[in-house]
């Protein structure tokens, strides 16, 4: 089976972390020395490709905390956004091991996509150098790192995307992690891939496969493809191979099952399966380390509810946990100010002051140390971020009209119903296209007429302000589609696509963060409800909140074939759209 063919360019799968500390008088305040490793990683031998970064003045006498990090999907431990990790924290008296995830760089084996049995096992190999219980492959050792206890040193970990999933990995296999910073990751890699946002049993996870993602999924496939054909990864009986040279075979059939747009109910669990088996929602139970999350309200990639979801998990549990919401994200969103060191900003920046703290809090033992808020969120109406001491709740409602008003009471509800229908081509267009790779113009967010349903509210007389995901509550009528989603391949229920904008007084809409709601609709015979993607949003006074309803989307699958779909209202039984909303200012 021929493997998927959209590109994405690779720079935006990585994380943007790019850390560079402060200038320094001295000539060498730290020394680099190549390393390598050859680990064991559940059932394979992989040889890991490290830099250790040695402070000026650290030894035996005088031990330091060490921070352990790997690279984003696609990098290596010597790309701007990885290296400058070890650079930044060596800097501020660290001793920094930062390394070439497997497969990637010159580490070997294939891409398993974070699995904590591999990748998170090679990772305790490492936290063994660092703890004095193993040498690097040429005999070097790390008898300068502060010791918890013989062979446990004491470490932290931070990095971005892919190398912000491996702390949770790495942590749930080892608990001698102290201290975790994980960016703009994910909970659960089946949702991330392929969104349902409706049914989820917890978090954001669904047991109704949800909507390929085809361009980011596709990204990923081929920038792991695009490793270079000698890369030490490379399993040699793979060389005649058509596809799948650097990833382990599962990733692969998962990525070759959801391209093919049918998801036969024994297949498409055996994929929901493996995609969570790498993804923190099947092990969080297992991480105990401090963590501090932290999101990009501007991602399309791993939105703020991934976030969220591991948040809510780790809380539960009892780990000391607390959560940033960022300016930016896999989807862009760096703005002045923001946590961007290669500005030196990491003392100046909310974010990186706050990583400041938890790692002087939990690394260097400075136990009055003020690690901030439980919850914070960056606002671009105003200085300084918000904060609180959770997840604002759902607290305004908000009611779908049959004459497409958004009203604020249910008693103004206009009977009525209204339809619209797909077509077998995407007819809206929401988030980032792949058209500015090839050098063409991205169209901003449009719907076609016909082909959505959107409801208005009236101008607001006061700013609004929304923190966190809304939630939609919606009933609908599609007579083909009631005839052929019980067919036992998921391919054929209902997907629709919601989104909130905001329509300023001369009726621009804008949509926040290009994000949108993906949804596949378990049985349409049945209310449902639809979780959006967490924002942090200013609605201003005059304008009006719009949530519409779309058949398509040019960035996911959509619709086997045409099942026009009917939305019918009555002040007793109506779609309800809930708002966090907190006091202005």
């Amino acid at each position: 089976m021929r493997g998927p063919l959209v590109a994405v360019a690779g720079a935006a799968l990585v994380a943007p972390l790019v850390l560079a500390g402060p200038a320094h008088a001295e000539a060498d305040p730290y020394t680099v020395t190549p390393l390598t490793f050859t680990v064991e990683a559940g059932d394979r031998t992989c040889t890991v490709d490290a830099d250790l970064y040695r402070p000026a003045g650290v030894d035996a006498d005088r031990p330091a905390p060490a921070v352990l990090a790997t690279n984003g999907f696609g990098g290596s431990k010597s790309d701007g956004s990885t290296d400058a990790i070890g650079k930044a924290f060596a800097e501020r008296g660290y001793v920094g091991l930062v390394y070439s995830g497997l497969g990637f760089g010159k580490s070997g084996c294939l891409i398993t996509l974070d699995d904590p049995g591999i990748d998170g096992q090679a990772a305790t190999e490492l936290l063994d150098f660092l703890g004095g219980v193993r040498a690097a492959d040429d005999g070097t050792k790390a008898d300068y790192v502060t010791q918890d206890a013989d062979g446990d040193p004491r470490v932290g970990m931070i990095g971005g995307s892919y190398g912000g999933a491996i702390q949770l990995a790495t942590a749930a296999v080892d608990p001698r992690v102290d201290a975790l910073v994980p960016l703009i990751t994910w909970n659960d890699l089946g949702y991330a891939l392929a969104p349902n946002n409706t049914g989820a049993r917890t978090g954001v996870t669904s047991d109704t496969p949800g909507v390929f993602k085809w361009q980011w999924t596709n990204g990923f496939y081929l920038i792991g493809e695009g490793q270079p054909l000698l890369n030490p990864s490379l399993d040699p009986s793979r060389i005649n191979r058509l596809d799948c040279l650097h990833f382990a075979t599962r990733a692969c059939e998962t990525i070759r099952l959801l391209n093919s747009g049918r998801y036969p109910a024994d297949q498409a669990e055996d994929m929901l399966a493996y995609a969570r088996s790498v993804s923190p929602v099947s092990y969080l139970d297992r991480v105990k380390a401090p963590t501090l999350i932290v999101q990009g309200q501007a991602d399309s990639l791993f939105n703020l509810n991934e976030a969220t979801a591991t948040y809510r998990t780790l809380k539960a549990q009892g780990t000391e946990t607390k959560m940033i919401w960022q300016s930016w994200g896999h989807s862009g969103g760096q703005v002045p100010g923001e946590l961007d060191l290669r500005q030196g900003n990491l003392e100046t920046s909310h974010v990186g002051q706050r990583v400041l703290a938890w790692f002087d809090r939990y690394l260097q033992q400075k136990t009055d140390t003020d690690t901030g808020p439980a919850f914070s969120y960056y606002r671009d109406w105003q200085s300084g971020y918000g904060s609180a001491a959770d997840i604002p709740a759902l607290s305004q409602s908000l009611y779908l009209s049959g004459d497409g008003k958004l009203v604020d009471n249910r008693s103004k509800v206009a009977r009525g119903s209204r339809q619209y229908t797909n077509w077998l081509v995407p007819t809206s267009h929401s988030e980032s296209s792949i058209a500015p790779l090839i050098g063409l113009p991205d169209p901003k967010p449009y719907d076609i007429k016909g082909t959505y349903l959107g409801w208005r509210s009236e101008p607001l007389t006061a700013p609004l302000d929304v923190v966190g995901a809304p939630k939609a509550t919606l009933k609908v009528l599609s007579p083909k589609t009631e005839r052929v989603q019980n067919s036992g391949d998921a391919a054929d229920k209902l997907v629709l696509f919601a989104k909130v904008y905001d329509v300023a007084p001369d009726g621009t809409r804008t949509l926040v963060n290009r994000l949108v709601s993906p949804v596949r609709v378990p049985d349409v015979t049945r209310p449902f409800t639809v979780e959006l993607p967490g924002i942090v949003h200013r609605y201003e006074k005059g304008h009006r909140l719009e949530f519409a309803i779309a058949a398509s989307d040019t960035a996911y699958f959509g619709n086997r074939g045409i099942k026009p779909v009917t939305v019918v209202h009555a002040p007793e039984d109506t779609g309800v759209l809930e708002l966090p909303v907190v006091p202005a200012g």
